[in-house]
């Protein structure tokens, strides 16, 4: 898109990407030093990282070592998106100027409708029955697991959400669903069919899954290291997916069609 409006684009560790490599105006860089040196201003992933050492790069093999990015030129704007705030610390240091996009409220919004949507995909890929009556438990209630809440209620599932603080339990309650508080789930989570995360550190380990029924679809939508302890999920036999970057993969038009 910047490049049809006319701007100088650089691209690095973008080579399994089709888009990129069609586009005969957008120059191929061979090394991140180089593509740094060229550009004005570096565009990064959402999210920036997942395992805190080193860049997503979902359309190369290469592995981009964040510390190389923090040896950069002060003059730089950096623009990216879901960054741990440890890393924007560093980053804020070497660069003129940190733009974490996922920050803008209006962006992250939208972004959870797309999410949304892809989680009934999801779930509609691994099950062999429709969702109309499920049994779904949702684990948190920020911004992410009310929007999934209100689509999978709006195809007549039955949906459970789960949180600790008493205001979030009354919010969950006032929105008309059934509630849980996450301390006291444990006996509870063998009630349902499927069990959606949304909370960014893990709270679903051996114990929890122990609990649970055999046949439960176990859908993680946090960033790494992610809410459910996979390992240990699929050890057991259960089936587990986590769903990440979903925005990206089940509605990739989606952003623009809204700005």
């Amino acid at each position: 898109m910047l490049a049809d409006d006319g701007n100088k684009i650089f691209s690095y560790a973008q080579e399994e990407s089709e888009e990129v490599l069609d586009n005969n105006s957008i120059e191929r860089c061979n090394s991140l030093k180089e593509g740094i040196e060229k550009a004005q201003i570096i565009v990064a992933p959402i999210p920036f990282s997942s395992n805190g050492e080193t860049i997503n790069t979902p359309f190369s093999k290469e592995k981009i070592n964040i510390e190389d990015l923090l040896k950069s030129h002060k003059s730089k704007m950096l623009i990216a998106g879901n960054i741990n705030p440890e890393i924007k610390e560093k980053l804020d240091k070497e660069y003129l100027d940190v733009i974490d996009v996922m920050k803008r409220e209006e962006l992250a919004i939208l972004n959870t409708i797309a999410t949304a949507e892809g989680t009934i995909k999801v779930a509609i890929e691994n099950t062999d029955e429709i969702l109309q009556g499920k049994r779904i438990l949702i684990l948190g209630f920020g911004r992410v697991a009310k929007i999934v809440a209100n689509k999978f209620s709006m195809l007549s599932a039955n949906v459970t959400c789960s949180a600790r603080k008493i205001s979030d339990l009354a919010w969950i309650k006032a929105y008309g669903y059934d509630a849980i508080n996450i301390n006291d789930m444990i006996y509870d989570l063998k009630d349902f069919d499927i069990i959606i995360n949304t909370v960014p550190q893990v709270i679903i380990g051996e114990r929890e899954l122990k609990h649970m029924d055999p046949n439960v679809l176990l859908i993680d939508l946090a960033s790494a290291p992610g809410g459910i302890d996979s390992k240990m999920a699929i050890n057991m036999g259960l089936k587990f997916v986590w769903a990440l970057a979903l925005p990206r993969k089940s509605c990739t038009k989606f952003i623009c069609k809204i700005y």
